[in-house]
Formats: C-alpha cells, sequence, structure tokens
C-alpha cells in the first residue's frame, strides 16, 4: 500500500497520477457556469421575481436602464436569440418587453433550489447549449470547485434541474450534462470508455447512469478538478455504483418519480416554535439539536446536517443567510438600495420552511453515508484500479476533441434576434 501511495505521490508530482483520472477525461463536455450580470433576475422567491420584471418594463429611459444594471453583454436594447425551448421575447426590451416568463426552478449551487427569470435578453451568459439537452431525462454533474485546506465535503453535486454552476466558495466547477443530445441519447462520456468498464466488470452496471453514480460517490477534489480512480474490481464497483445510486436518490428528492428522503425511525424535524417574518440570524443549539432563528425553533436537527459544508462554507448557515436577505429586501453590498433586488420582499414564505425542513433531511441523509463512502475510499486504497494505461491501449485516452464540444441538435427552430429564425 504504501508502494502504492508512493507512486501515486510522484505521478501526481511529474503532472500525472496513475490511481485516478481526471472527470474532464471521462466526461468530457464541459459548459461553464451561468453568467446572469444582474443578481435581480433570480432568487428564492418567484412573486419577488415576478414584481422586478412588472416594475422594470412599466419603467422608462434612464429609469429603465438604472434598474435593468447593463453590462457590456446586455443593456435594455440589446436584441437576442430566445432561449432554447423558451417564447419569451428576442426584441430589444426597452421597445417591447412582453409579459413576464414564468420563473423555472434552478440549482443554485450545491443543496439550494432557486427561481430564475428564463429571458435571454436579462442574462449576459445563459449557455444556451445547457437548455438544449435539459429535459425530464436529462441529469447534470457539477464540480463545486476546488479549496485548499476545506472541510470535507462532496466534490461534486448532481441535479436534475438547470444548475447555474455557482460555487459557495472558491472557483466555480464546470458543469457536465450526462447526455449530449435529449432523449438520454449520446452518453457524455470518452468514447469506449462503458466498453472497458462491461469487459471488466460485467455488463449488469455499465450504463451511462451508473458511470455517473460511481464517479458521485468515488470524485475527490483536486487543483485540477475532481479525480475518479476506476476500480478492476467487480464487488467494488457493485458497491460503489449502489452507494452513489442512493446518493443521486437524495439529491433528486423525490424527483423523476423517486420517494421524498425521510429519515429513519419515523425521526423528522418539526417546526417547534413559528419563525419570524423577518429572521435576522441562526444558531444551533447542540444540546437540544435544534435550530434556532429568532423566536423560531425547528427540532430535532440532527448535528451532521448543520456541520454539512461544501467547499468549507456550512450549507444550513448559507441557504439561511440568503432567504434572510430576501425576505427584508437586502441587497448584495455596492447595489443601489432602491434597485431591483430591494423589490418583493415580502417576509419569509410558508414555503422557505417546507424547503428547510427538506433540507435538513437531506443533509443528515448524506452525512449518515459518510461512513460507507469512507470506507469505499479505503477498499479503493487496496483494490486493483483500471490503469491509464489501459485506457489509452483501449482508446479511451487521450479524449477526440469533437467530443468535448456540443453535439449538433437538429430539428427545430429556435428564435433568434429580433424574431428571426435559425435551423440549428
Amino acid at each position: 500500500m504504501a508502494a502504492r501511495r508512493t507512486a501515486a505521490t510522484a505521478a501526481a508530482g511529474s503532472g500525472e497520477d496513475t490511481r485516478s483520472v481526471e472527470l474532464d477525461e471521462l466526461m468530457p463536455w464541459s459548459v461553464r457556469p451561468l453568467r446572469t450580470g444582474r443578481s435581480w433576475v433570480s432568487g428564492p422567491d418567484p412573486a419577488a421575481l415576478r414584481a422586478r420584471w412588472e416594475r422594470l418594463a412599466a419603467a422608462e429611459g434612464a429609469e429603465q436602464e438604472r434598474l435593468f444594471r447593463p453590462s457590456r453583454s446586455r443593456t435594455p436594447h440589446t436584441p437576442v436569440a430566445a432561449l432554447p425551448g423558451r417564447s419569451t421575447g428576442t426584441g430589444r426590451f426597452a421597445r417591447e418587453p412582453g409579459a413576464c416568463p414564468d420563473p423555472v426552478r434552478i440549482a443554485h449551487g450545491p443543496f439550494d433550489e432557486q427561481w430564475l427569470l428564463p429571458d435571454h435578453r436579462l442574462i449576459d451568459a445563459a449557455r444556451p447549449e445547457l437548455w438544449r439537452v435539459g429535459d425530464e431525462r436529462q441529469l447534470f454533474a457539477v464540480e463545486h470547485g476546488y479549496v485548499p485546506q476545506a472541510a470535507a465535503g462532496p466534490a461534486l453535486s448532481v441535479t436534475h434541474l438547470l444548475p447555474d454552476g455557482h460555487s459557495p466558495a472558491g472557483r466555480p466547477g464546470r458543469i457536465r450534462p450526462l447526455y449530449r443530445r435529449p432523449g438520454a441519447t449520446d452518453p457524455n462520456l470518452a468514447p469506449g470508455l462503458l466498453d472497458v468498464v462491461r469487459t471488466r466488470l460485467g455488463p449488469q452496471e455499465a450504463g451511462p447512469e451508473s458511470v455517473l453514480a460511481w464517479i458521485l460517490a468515488a470524485a475527490l477534489p483536486s487543483p485540477s478538478g475532481c479525480r475518479v480512480p476506476l476500480p478492476a474490481d467487480a464487488e467494488v464497483w457493485a458497491a460503489g455504483v449502489e452507494l452513489g445510486r442512493e446518493l443521486v436518490r437524495l439529491r433528486l428528492r423525490g424527483a423523476r418519480g423517486g420517494e421524498r428522503p425521510r429519515l429513519p425511525g419515523g425521526r423528522r424535524p418539526y417546526v417547534r416554535a413559528a419563525l419570524p417574518a423577518r429572521p435576522t440570524g441562526i444558531v444551533y443549539d447542540a444540546e437540544a439539536e435544534a435550530l434556532v432563528i429568532g423566536g423560531g425553533r425547528i427540532a430535532p436537527v440532527p448535528a451532521g446536517a448543520w456541520e454539512f459544508t461544501v467547499s468549507g462554507v456550512r450549507v444550513l448557515e448559507l441557504w439561511f443567510d440568503r432567504r434572510a436577505a430576501a425576505a427584508v429586501g437586502a441587497v448584495p453590498e455596492g447595489v443601489e438600495a432602491d434597485g431591483l433586488e430591494a423589490v418583493g420582499a415580502r417576509g419569509w414564505t410558508p414555503e422557505w420552511t417546507s424547503e428547510l425542513l427538506e433540507l435538513i433531511t437531506v443533509l443528515a441523509l448524506l452525512d449518515g453515508l459518510r461512513p460507507r463512502q469512507e470506507a469505499l475510499r479505503a477498499r479503493l486504497e487496496r483494490a486493483p484500479l483500471i490503469s491509464r494505461d489501459e485506457l489509452r491501449a483501449a482508446g479511451v485516452l487521450p479524449v477526440p476533441a469533437s467530443v468535448r464540444r456540443p453535439a449538433s441538435v437538429l430539428g427545430h427552430q429556435e428564435e433568434g434576434p429580433e424574431g428571426q429564425f435559425a435551423l440549428l
């Protein structure tokens, strides 16, 4: 074992880790995070987004320009193509804003589900290639970004929602769809990878979603991006895939016909005292296993849920802080207090309370799976691995440049700037 670690360390120092493969090599097509350019286009409350739209659409001239917060990519006078699958306006917003589009649910970084106004005229870089492949069968793997000396936490997330790729801290990670085309076709996996896995590990556990499950269970963060060891032992592979499927199930929170997460034994968090309309802080009472939010109280909250971190940031605290700010209309530093960010504050909503209870449950269950994940990593230290040399010999590595680009999505029209149409 010591010899293996020494060899791996030496290889890492020379630029190659022989004990693992870069996620970028296993899932070669990736997309950069969304760049909204203005914070008011997204948030935890869809009603607030509609109110912001109405105020912006009603404003004129210099006032509309100020509220819009122009950037080099977007102003109220910028004509753009429609987002794929969306029928929003493509003409200049200042001339014809149109009706407010229905806000869409997005994954705002790990473990936070928020809302976005899906109008391309308002978003600097919406990543249309993600919208083209997002459907009821798509899954997205999102790297969290590497933070040196951060507390232990997952290296990436999996979501069925359109992810914005936001990272709580550090460098934002890449977004990797599991499929390159709609309808769960053309897996975003290195060509030949599935054949190698099926040959070495058996056909029953070698579909695209099994590979994604393994990646979620086994991936480790590194300065160069997530790294994934590939076992040559069928039992280790099966254990990792089983664990990964459970991790995916918890992260989907009942979507795709799955069961909503529940703590075992009927133990579940309840609101013991009503949360205030405009809470200002959150404290964890470890002795009582309770979250104290002003005069409100939620219990039981396992310590593992409270201490759960991503990139060194405590998930529950960050989730609460975003909504506490939205409840009072607080705006980011450097933004006008009367800008659109402050529009729509209506206090703490019942929906947020329900989401908080579910998030506590998810984090507690994920924390309960950590011993299995640590045991898997310990087995990988001793288990034989599929080597990079084997992947090269099979033609899996190096990955062709063509699979790092989006696939062609043909057969439909998308509305371009000022209502023009182009066939993709």
